[in-house]
This record gives C-alpha cells, sequence and structure tokens, in this order.
C-alpha cells in the first residue's frame, strides 16, 4: 500500500520549493547586477569643464572621462550602438525658493563599428555629422573632448546669480535584433556620472 506523505512532509516539500526558488531569483539578480556593473565598469566622470563668451553665445567646452573595458569593445563589435550624452543645466540660484532651471540640454553623440571598413564612427545625432576612427580608443578620444558647444544666448540672463552643471553619461543605443533577446541587453543598460559644478561667470 502507497504510503501517504503527513502534512508535515508535505510542508517541508513546500518550504525546500519555496527557498529554491527564492535562491533561484537571487542568483538571476546577482547576475543581471553583475552584467551591467561589468558592461559599464571603469572611469565616468567630467573632469573639467568652462565656458566661453563668443559674441554674445555662450559655448561649453569639456573634458569627460568614459568607461573603455572588454566588454564595451566586445559590444561594439557585435553590432551595438552605444549612446555617448553630455548634459549642461544652467539655474538661476533663488534665496528664498528652489532655483530656476534656465536651461536643460543634451549633446547626443552616438558610437558604432562598421564591420565592412573596421572603422569606429562617431555620429552627432542632432547634426548627422560623422567622424571615422581606426581604434575604438581614437573615437572615444574625440567623444571625451566638448569643443565650443553653443548651450544658450547670454541675453536670456538677467541679473543674478547662475550655477552652470554638466554631466555626463552613457547608454545603450541601437541594438540588433539577434542580440534582442539576451538578458544583459536591457533597456536599463546604463550609466550617469556626478554632476560637475561651478558659477556661472555673468
Amino acid at each position: 500500500m502507497p504510503r501517504v506523505g503527513s502534512r508535515r512532509d508535505r510542508g517541508t516539500g513546500t518550504a525546500r520549493a519555496r527557498f529554491g526558488a527564492a535562491l533561484a531569483l537571487l542568483a538571476l539578480a546577482a547576475l543581471r547586477a553583475a552584467a551591467h556593473a561589468d558592461a559599464l565598469d571603469g572611469a565616468l566622470a567630467v573632469r573639467s569643464a568652462y565656458v566661453n563668451f563668443d559674441h554674445g553665445v555662450i559655448e561649453l567646452n569639456a573634458h569627460v572621462a568614459y568607461p573603455l573595458n572588454p566588454t564595451i569593445l566586445k559590444a561594439l563589435q557585435n553590432g551595438v550602438t552605444l549612446s555617448f550624452d553630455v548634459e549642461a543645466r544652467i539655474e538661476q540660484v533663488r534665496r528664498f525658493w528652489f532655483n530656476a532651471t534656465v536651461i536643460d540640454v543634451t549633446l547626443h553623440r552616438e558610437l558604432a563599428y562598421h564591420v565592412l571598413t573596421r572603422r569606429y564612427v562617431v555620429r552627432d545625432v542632432q547634426s548627422g555629422a560623422e567622424s571615422s576612427f581606426a581604434t575604438v580608443k581614437q573615437a572615444l578620444h574625440s567623444l571625451e573632448r566638448v569643443r565650443d558647444w553653443p548651450i544658450l544666448v547670454e541675453s536670456q540672463l538677467l541679473s543674478g546669480r547662475y550655477i552652470i552643471s554638466v554631466r555626463a553619461g552613457v547608454r545603450r543605443g541601437k541594438l540588433p535584433a539577434s542580440l534582442r533577446a539576451l538578458l544583459f541587453w536591457t533597456d536599463d543598460w546604463q550609466r550617469e556620472s556626478p554632476w560637475y559644478s561651478w558659477s556661472l561667470p555673468v
């Protein structure tokens, strides 16, 4: 006669199943976190920044450090497009209230690897201008330098004190269809640097 399991046995089995499921979820979360950390591991910071005033136009210049590691290099060679952003924000300082944002603009640039030409191509998303490089280091060196980027007309600023802040970001852009199903390439695969801020001389 088959032995009927006791309520205690069934409870123990259910507990073990739940424990196993919890371990599986923790392992999946750890794997996903590790993938994200490894993918964007490395320096990401605005090293320096300043503005020029050219005929009433405020132009931003900045030096940014972007991460580069074997995972990023492999992603590019597999057809993944990466977006490298620089965000600039100007705020008017208000004594008895929150600061007022005067302008918040982002410079969007993309980096992709062209298999046929074996060149790394940097494209300005807004203007469509492209530059190609023989190595990924040369391409990143170009991305790390922001020169004479017009962000604001001086006449838009009234009297008062202003703070300008700059930060950099890296995120996944276009993704080949062959990689869309992989866990590694999720929409939240992105990273941002801390803000680099200083008083705007007006």
